[in-house]
């Protein structure tokens, strides 16, 4: 398979060229990383936030709108595919760089991960990603500067001018739309936590709603995951039959119908100190190739109507 970085520098490539369109700024460092910034300063949209996703997964998935209906009311939904559930999900899109660099706080996910392959997850597919430039989304309130893009392409092993870093803020719709496009990664994280072969999960195609944008991150935080864990579907077709798929949606956790506003409050805010069975999809379909298809979970409209706030 291709690098994931080559795949997701020429999606940035065609960010750069299609800024205007896509209502987003590229800023490029005294130090020559280049940093698009798609929901922090600038306005971003949803075609910003679809095709971030598809820079976050790598260009291994297919991401797409659709609407659907939350209590009766139309919704935006994103829609994401891949016949590469554990090179785009894991390997790619997981949100698992944690960054707190000279004061700078911001989450980092996509394919750079793939060339420092430390988390569990590289050790599970058997990959590690060899390129000469990177792709890091960071999820941050403020654009990285150039200590950031030095740390990254010291992690990485590039040239700090081979850097490149779209950072969009939660509290935008590039990120609500990058969030809702989250559904399957976190079937496939949830499944591969309660120990499946990832190599195994054959297909997934998943869609989430697309969360109404607050003026605060905390809000916007605790939306996206609403959205996710009570909004969100999945179906996977995997090769082989396991005693736990109906763990894989959000309905497994022992918080299951509490809104994230008071789960994180209740947990100070780390996002860390969550319990991770929180994090999965509400609904899940899972077919065994030549064998059974089990079904858990289920949407909560209510939970979804009081968090984002609809009439």
């Amino acid at each position: 398979m291709e690098s994931l970085n080559r795949m997701a520098v020429e999606l940035v490539d065609e960010a750069i060229d299609f800024a205007d369109e896509l209502a987003i700024d590229v800023h490029e460092l005294d130090n020559g990383a280049v940093v698009p910034d798609f929901g922090v300063d600038s306005v971003g949209g949803v075609e910003a936030g679809l095709l971030l996703a598809e820079i976050q997964t790598g260009g291994l998935a297919t991401v797409q709108t659709g609407v659907g209906e939350i209590e009766g009311t139309p919704r935006t939904h994103v829609e994401v595919s891949t016949d590469h559930p554990a090179m785009a999900f894991l390997a790619a899109q997981k949100a698992g760089w944690e960054l707190s660099i000279e004061g700078f706080e911001g989450l980092g996910s996509g394919p750079a991960r793939a060339l420092v392959a430390e988390e569990e997850e590289y050790q599970r597919i058997g990959y590690r990603d060899a390129a000469d430039f990177t792709v890091l989304a960071v999820e941050s309130d403020e654009l990285p500067g150039e200590a950031v893009a030095e740390h990254v392409a010291e992690r990485t092993g590039v040239p700090t001018s081979s850097v490149f870093l779209p950072t969009f803020s939660t509290a935008s719709l590039t990120g609500s739309v990058a969030h809702a496009a989250r559904a399957g990664e976190l079937a496939t994280f949830r499944l591969s936590e309660l120990g499946y072969d990832p190599l195994g999960m054959l297909s997934v195609t998943a869609s989430a709603p697309v969360a109404p944008v607050p003026e605060s991150d905390d809000v916007a935080i605790a939306r996206t995951n609403d959205a996710l864990a009570y909004g969100a579907r999945a179906h996977m077709t995997v090769e082989d039959s396991f005693d736990r798929f109906e763990e894989v949606a959000s309905t497994a956790g022992t918080d299951f119908e509490t809104p994230f506003a008071e789960i994180f409050e209740a947990y100070d805010w780390d996002f860390y100190e969550l319990p991770v069975e929180l994090f999965a999809p509400a609904q899940v379909t899972v077919d065994v190739v030549g064998g059974g298809v089990e079904v858990a979970g289920g949407i909560d409209q209510a939970i979804l109507a009081e968090s984002f706030g609809l009439p």
